[in-house]
């Protein structure tokens, strides 16, 4: 480990050269999604990386202390990518089990169509909340209701939408999600208190996407022998090619009653991995080398009907090495960016710009989302704006609950709107969007995601009318004189601040 004496005389960077490895890496960036045509941002950001390292060089940091830098996030995020590795074995497994062509079927024959996009957002929710992990989700139920949406003949991106928008709420309302119980850590609340203060803006988001998604329904949707045949040939195969059967959901309900249960995530996927290969043994006579090839390599099969070979043959921990080598290589250029204290200076900079809770509120949601944007990490988009903005807040006088809110809805629910962003990148990949083959039209999910962009953009709204933004109370004055905090009433910032 470096001796923290080495980087005492480095000085911070200026707000114009810790803007420099950002710009050039956007630059880059654009040249390869926008000139180019080619989704693979992996390069980008590695140079991106490269001239952070440059920049930290010419402040006087060492090659060493970059690189702990760089480790240090990739260390901490470790478990995300356990759970996108549990989560490449469940799909390959699952597929072989029965137990996604058996959702995929019943979906199939009990769902209506028209209201087919509002019940995802609404499953997807349920199922989030039980498991506290949105990729979890997105991976399991939500590709099997991509499957289901293919066979109602919805755009992809349509139904891609509704399972990103129930995925992160729930995600983002769970007390066993990692980003959840971070949030509050970060800014000195508890988590249950910061998911009761998260409701005024959650609920209507919500509400709101779910009307979206049911006028959608109607309007997507044409009744008709076309659509019926479609669906009809659809199940048909699924009841050629697999035994279909109630009982082949139990390996999901396992892992949802594992995680009512708080059993940590990981072990609580692997567990699914393996009831998934014991009914895939018992109910479809899969053997064991089989199943070790679908779990590594992903489930394979040809049934001669294109929508369901295109949903189906997918899978496997190699499936999934496109998304963590991206998020590797992201999270490397968001620990430099923060090592070399680019990231510090930026926020600084807008520091001084902020002199009322309005534009602290709306300043803290940008940040979050922008960090989000360059550093492609969902945990240092939280983490940062967290332990940078919480004094500022103590100053005026205002609730943390305030922040933690802002940093949440900037960090984790815009995460999966953004392609590079660990959380972008995996829902690209678990639902099979295509988007590195060049089927760039199913980004519209982004905008499709409605709760996700609307929970951040009502509580900027909120922020701006004073609804919902709570002050800081006598037991949370106290606690923070007790850690030594700063108070309203002897912060320097809170002097020239206005509320």
């Amino acid at each position: 480990m470096t001796d923290s004496s080495e980087l005492q005389d480095i000085q911070k960077p200026g707000l114009g050269l810790a803007l420099t490895p950002v710009v050039l890496t956007l630059v880059v960036l654009g040249i390869q999604l926008f000139y180019f045509g080619d989704f693979t941002p992996h390069i980008p950001l590695a140079i991106g990386l490269a001239i952070t390292g440059l920049v930290g060089i010419k402040l006087g940091y060492k090659w060493k202390n970059i690189e702990e830098g760089v480790f240090h996030v990739i260390h901490v995020s470790l478990p995300s990518v356990s759970v996108l590795i549990c989560v490449g074995m469940i799909i390959g497994v699952w597929i072989a089990s029965g137990t996604v062509p058996t959702l995929i079927y019943y979906g199939l024959t009990i769902l209506s169509p028209t209201i087919f996009l509002a019940a995802a957002m609404i499953l997807c929710s349920v199922v989030s909340v039980s498991l506290g992990t949105s990729w979890g989700t997105v991976g399991t139920v939500g590709l099997a209701l991509m499957g289901i949406g293919a066979g109602f003949d919805i755009p992809m991106y349509w139904t891609a939408g509704a399972v990103v928008s129930g995925a992160f709420f729930g995600d983002k309302i769970s007390p066993l999600s990692d980003t959840t119980n971070l949030a509050p850590a970060v800014t000195g609340t508890d988590v249950f208190s910061h998911i009761k203060n998260m409701m005024p803006t959650t609920i209507p988001a919500m509400l709101i996407a779910l009307a979206i998604y049911f006028v959608a329904g109607f309007t997507l949707i044409e009744d008709g022998d076309s659509s019926f045949e479609r669906i009809n040939t659809i199940t048909t195969t699924l009841n050629e090619n697999f035994a279909i059967s109630a009982w082949l959901l139990l390996p999901a309900v396992l892992v949802i009653a594992l995680a009512v249960k708080r059993m940590p995530p990981i072990p609580s996927l692997f567990a699914g991995v393996l009831a998934g290969a014991v009914a895939a043994m018992i109910a479809q006579g899969v053997g064991v080398h089989d199943l070790l090839t679908y779990a590594n390599s992903g489930y394979s099969i040809e049934t001669g009907v294109a929508a369901i070979d295109s949903l189906l043959n997918r899978g496997g921990v190699q499936s999934m090495m496109w998304t963590i080598s991206l998020v590797l290589i992201a999270l490397g250029f968001g620990g430099a960016l923060e090592k070399t204290g680019c990231l510090e200076s930026i926020i600084k900079s807008i520091m001084t710009k902020v002199h009322s809770f309005r534009s602290l509120q709306t300043v803290a949601v940008c940040t979050s989302m922008s960090t989000n944007l360059v550093a492609g990490d969902p945990y240092l988009s939280i983490a940062l704006p967290g332990r940078m903005y919480a004094p500022i807040y103590r100053g005026m006088g205002y609730s943390t609950l305030n922040l933690s809110r802002a940093i949440e809805e900037g960090g984790t629910l815009l995460s999966p709107l953004i392609p590079w962003n660990a959380g972008g990148a995996f829902v690209i990949s678990a639902l099979g969007l295509g988007i590195a083959s060049g089927q760039v039209e199913n980004l519209l999910y982004i905008p499709l995601s409605f709760a996700c962009w609307l929970s951040p953009l009502i509580g900027i709204i909120y922020a701006q009318l004073g609804l919902f933004s709570p002050r800081a109370t006598d037991e949370e004055r106290q606690l923070w004189k007790d850690q030594g905090e700063a108070v309203a009433d002897n912060s320097m910032i809170a002097s020239t601040a206005t509320s």
